[in-house]
């Protein structure tokens, strides 16, 4: 096992301020309604699921650092005065799911968001913030102004390069970047191109702000890497950072053909998250250890600089009065190139908001219930009420307990972490590795005692994975594809089988090659696929599976909102049922199971297949609108959102 560590120091000396975990006032207690039988559907709001700050992006302008927020509704800009040490202001975004791309001109910052595309600019002299332009695009993923002050914005999906002047307020598109290509992730200007780093097939594209002509800057032979996701400009040169290599190209900005391909060293290393040209050098950040490295143009020499914080990502990279600023998730750490020195500042403890977030996962092991959100997970205690913060570099998608132990699947890197009742920290077990990227599901199978944990893969790569560990020996194996050209998203067991339910889409920004999703049964013991089928015609993905009491007949619902029953003996589709407007969590306890679709929590009667909603009106906001649900052990109670709140539903278990 991979021992968890907090910091780490690799070839300078690090100083690093611990972020502490969030301990919010209790919320009104859910041990009494659970000593008690309620009436069925009976809701309890234990307050808010999971509070958290995230930042996804940011900007400096004169001494002021000013930070953007995601998944809060509403996001911020929060003011991080550099001199006073303290978050001295926000700036509200009313729309949009999340900030990842800012930039400044002049003394005014602009902001973009994500589904809603909406951008915004905040006048940091007058301390107004105004909505300056709306696009039909998924997601704004960067930003960048010009030195004549435009703003260049590439988006998603497809990947598109697009222009704002604040002089005139008027949006101009500049089409996409590289044909046929789902993501901008990186976008920079000079005073005649826009550059624009593509995925999920990397390209690296300089566009003539005038013409709109388009040249190809990447060199043929890293024609095969997924992305250039990270990017910086100077008057000389070009840095970019390429997936899944963790490579920096650095490229001369008058004759391309002069470049350096410079690859990131600390062991596991995958992905730059953020590079930024400074005073001769490049700096960068990587992903997954959260390393900070610096590359000397004119000595071709790398340093590796040290680790703020073990495994965090690095969202951005600025320099300020000879020193470089890293934005992690809800922190700042400062570089002095002086001293060697690293500083951690948590925004939180300095006056940065938290406020809920759109969780990720939700899941009970009887006493606690955990709430999955960025950069960590919520931890309700249902005795008392009270709510910890467990600290966890990345995204809890998926929980399991087996016994004493949570096993968490956490995004990226595919990783699986354990978690103890009273541990502070969470630990990690493994990797999937096998460009695996995003935990689906997780299912325990006594026969084996192994934990099965399938993975979407990283975007842009085909066949999703299915990862098997076991506790006892602590080994993982990854078996890859599990289904062929599928991603598995869901997965119960039995007796040495394991059966599976699928996602069409395989890495993100691939289109899928195939229309249907399948159910699979994959031996365990024999590590191979027995069979698989199509059990609902149209349906992209099967989005849970439980089995009946007998262990004879499988359920499953698929993200059209059917429910189907499939007899394991005959291995046929017996009875299908349209339930929610989507595909949701679905477990069965005796003759009844539970769903949901994120507004109705349903009671469907497996005797006469028939359903009832129970509760109605939740309106769930999930990451992604990927509707969850937890089933306590006790079979009494389920575990859903109403809104941005975490609720005990009643439940009888009976028909």
């Amino acid at each position: 096992m991979i021992p968890r560590r907090r910091f780490l120091q690799a070839a300078a000396t690090t100083t690093v301020a611990a972020a502490l975990p969030v301990t919010l006032p209790a919320a009104p207690s859910a041990a009494a309604a659970a000593q008690v039988r309620q009436p069925e559907g009976t809701v309890t709001d234990l307050g808010p699921a999971s509070v958290a700050s995230p930042l996804g992006n940011a900007e400096i302008v004169g001494d002021v650092l000013y930070a953007g927020t995601r998944g809060l509704s509403p996001n911020a800009v929060g003011a991080y005065d550099l001199t006073k040490d303290s978050v001295t202001a926000h700036f509200d975004i009313p729309t949009g799911i999340g900030i990842w791309a800012m930039c400044r001109a002049g003394t005014d910052v602009y902001a973009g968001t994500h589904a809603r595309s909406d951008l915004y600019k905040i006048d940091t002299v007058t301390g107004t913030v105004t909505k300056v332009a709306a696009y039909p695009d998924h997601f704004i993923w960067t930003m960048a102004s010009s030195p004549d002050g435009k703003i260049y914005l590439g988006t998603s999906e497809p990947g598109r390069v697009r222009e704002y002047d604040p002089a005139t307020g008027a949006s101009r598109d500049l089409g996409e970047a590289s044909p046929g290509e789902s993501y901008v992730r990186s976008i920079q200007a000079d005073d005649r191109y826009v550059y624009a780093g593509v995925g999920a097939n990397a390209h690296l594209v300089a566009i003539d702000r005038v013409t709109g002509e388009r040249r190809e800057l990447l060199p043929p032979e890293l024609a095969d890497r997924d992305w250039v996701a990270s990017m910086s400009v100077s008057a000389t040169h070009i840095a970019g950072g390429m997936n899944s290599l963790a490579e920096v190209l650095v490229l001369d900005k008058t004759d391309p053909t002069r470049y350096k391909v410079v690859k990131a060293t600390a062991p596991g290393e995958k992905y730059i998250v953020s590079v930024l040209l400074h005073d001769g050098y490049v700096y960068f950040a990587g992903r997954p250890t959260g390393t900070l490295y610096r590359y000397s143009i004119a000595e071709d020499r790398l340093e590796v600089l040290g680790v703020p914080y073990f495994e965090a990502a690095t969202h951005r990279l600025l320099a300020h009065q000879g020193r470089v600023y890293g934005v992690q998730d809800n922190a700042v750490f400062v570089y002095d190139p002086a001293t060697g020195t690293i500083d951690y500042r948590n925004l939180v403890q300095r006056g940065l908001r938290a406020a809920p977030e759109e969780p990720m996962s939700v899941h009970s092991d009887g006493a606690r219930v955990y709430v999955g959100g960025k950069s960590g997970a919520d931890v309700h205690d249902l005795a008392t009420g009270k709510v910890t913060r467990l600290g966890i570099p990345g995204e809890p998608k998926t929980m399991l307990t087996v016994r004493d132990t949570t096993y968490i699947g956490v995004y990226t890197q595919a990783a699986l972490y354990a978690h103890r009742p009273g541990q502070a920290e969470a630990e990690l077990l493994a990797r999937a590795g096998n460009q695996q990227d995003r935990p689906r599901d997780l299912a325990y199978d006594a026969r084996t005692g192994l934990i099965v944990m399938p993975t979407q893969p990283e975007p842009g790569h085909i066949n999703g994975a299915l990862s098997l560990y076991s506790p006892r020996t602590g080994k993982l194996e990854t078996y890859r594809p599990a289904v062929e050209r599928q991603t598995v998203y869901s997965v119960v067991t039995r007796r040495g089988t394991a059966y599976l339910g699928t996602l069409i889409q395989e890495g993100l920004g691939l289109p899928p090659v195939t229309t249907t999703a399948r159910l699979a049964a994959w031996d365990l013991t024999e590590r191979r696929l027995l069979w698989q089928l199509e059990p609902v015609p149209g349906a992209r993905s099967i989005t849970s599976l439980a089995l009946g009491r007998a262990g004879t007949v499988l359920y499953g619902m698929a993200s059209t909102g059917e429910v189907f029953a499939f007899d394991l003996g005959a291995r046929k589709v017996t009875r299908t049922l349209k339930v929610g407007a989507k595909g949701g969590e679905l477990f069965v306890t005796g003759q009844v199971a539970y769903c949901t679709d994120g507004d109705k929590v349903y009671k469907i009667d497996l005797v006469s297949f028939t359903a009832t909603a129970i509760v109605t009106g939740l309106a769930g906001q999930w990451f992604g609108g990927e509707p969850k649900l937890a089933l306590d052990p006790s079979r009494r109670a389920l575990y859903g959102l109403r809104g941005r709140n975490l609720v005990r539903i009643a439940i009888s278990g009976r028909p």
